[in-house]
């Protein structure tokens, strides 16, 4: 089942589902991570991650992965929402080269970038090293995931 979707549902109080995600969430603005909450995991979720990737990027780093502005991990299974702006979990490595949040920042006439907010539940509570990358991140949650599902934000810079 690792990679199909679920019944947790993902969302955030920032914007909808196809939305344009506020400007104080990108690099524009505050560069803030939003508020979200999931409900309905699987059962027998013990921990969670969180993942924010643009496929509509141009390809620069990972070949496959467009780009990576969040990698979040070592989330325990009773969590239900990430406040704005988070400090809980164990930031990854984002392909801004840095850990923890990158807010959406496409190139400029680029038109809209669609931002993909995964939550992943997870069958262990893992104890993973800060600075993953997705790639090393995946290969190591992939035996665990019970369900994942996403919402999916958009913005585009003039």
């Amino acid at each position: 089942m690792a990679f199909a979707l679920s019944d947790i549902q993902l969302e955030s109080q920032a914007f909808g589902s196809h939305e344009a995600i506020p400007e104080k969430h990108t690099g524009d603005g505050e560069n803030v991570s939003p508020a979200l909450s999931w409900k309905q995991p699987p059962e027998g979720t013990k921990g969670f991650a969180l993942i924010c990737h643009d496929p509509d990027a141009p390809l620069v780093q990972n070949g496959s992965y467009g780009f990576v502005h969040w990698v979040l991990y070592n989330l325990p299974g009773d969590l239900t929402q990430l406040e704005e702006g988070t400090q809980q979990g164990t930031g990854g490595k984002n392909d801004y080269g840095k850990l923890g949040y990158g807010g959406p920042m496409p190139p400029e006439g680029h038109g809209i970038h669609h931002y993909y907010f995964w939550v992943l539940a997870l069958d262990d509570m893992m104890q993973l090293s800060e600075g993953l990358t997705l790639p090393q991140l995946l290969e190591e949650l992939e035996p665990h995931i019970l369900g994942m599902n996403r919402l999916i934000g958009t913005y585009r810079r003039d």
